[in-house]
């Protein structure tokens, strides 16, 4: 594969770290966009210098909560500015990462991510979308977001996937000169079987010394959906990567 340009909106977060080694251990020439560099996707500042000569951008970039009309807005702005700019600079195409079960969402960051494919694919730049599962990292978040030394995690189901398979397949997808056939499916990525999330958590609380009980995620945006399986993978899903287990295990 030729070396390519790649600017790496969100570089700096949880999937923008390991996007950035992946195509670094690749030998490709990285650009990395965040506020912590000097680039604002939202304001536009530094923008268009980033993407001077770009190839590609990877849309890895997140909002910080869960409030579905912020999240949104967030996305619909900087679709917009990653669409003008990319454009005016020539970029081939654009990769982002997605939720796998966003198409069923109805509230929720999960309708933000939703609401953010949509944007970014009525923009004038090719969009390829990769959806993935939960990440191994997310259950760490969930333990910090407790109150006092007990945790409350929902006991619904998922297939946590590692942050840096999520960065491999999205580069792939990022890079492939390819153009997908029509109607093919949006790919997902997974990681290798059916967990539950609350279980996830007692093991990595386990190490933390944090108590983790597990509860029914009522009051959760489409509880329903999710522990129907709505947010599991796709048959025609990539299953990779370690199990949550293996990936704590290998954590220091």
């Amino acid at each position: 594969m030729s070396t390519v340009k790649a600017v790496v909106a969100g570089a700096t977060g949880r999937l923008g770290r390991h996007v950035v080694d992946v195509l670094t251990e690749s030998g490709h020439q990285v650009v990395p966009v965040s506020r912590a560099t000097g680039v604002d996707i939202i304001t536009g500042e530094g923008l268009a210098e980033a993407l001077t000569g770009a190839d590609v951008i990877i849309d890895v970039a997140s909002w910080h909560a869960s409030d579905q009309e912020a999240a949104t807005e967030f996305f619909r702005t900087s679709a917009r500015n990653l669409q003008e700019a990319g454009q005016k600079a020539g970029v081939a195409r654009i990769a982002m990462a997605s939720i796998i079960g966003v198409d069923k969402a109805t509230a929720g960051f999960l309708a933000a991510k939703k609401a953010h494919e949509e944007l970014l694919l009525a923009g004038p730049i090719p969009v390829r979308i990769l959806r993935a599962a939960q990440f191994h990292e997310f259950v760490g978040q969930l333990l910090d977001w407790r109150q006092g030394d007990v945790a409350y995690i929902p006991a619904l189901p998922t297939q946590l996937v590692a942050c840096r398979t999520v960065a491999e397949e999205l580069v792939g997808l990022a890079l492939d000169p390819r153009t997908p056939a029509r109607g093919t499916p949006i790919p997902e990525i997974a990681g290798p079987r059916k967990e539950v999330l609350a279980e996830a958590a007692r093991l990595l609380g386990a190490r933390r010394g944090v108590q983790v009980v597990g509860v029914d995620g009522s009051g959760m945006p489409d509880a329903e959906i999710a522990a129907d399986g709505g947010f599991l993978p796709s048959p025609h899903a990539k299953l990779a990567g370690p199990t949550f287990q293996e990936w704590l295990g290998s954590q220091p």
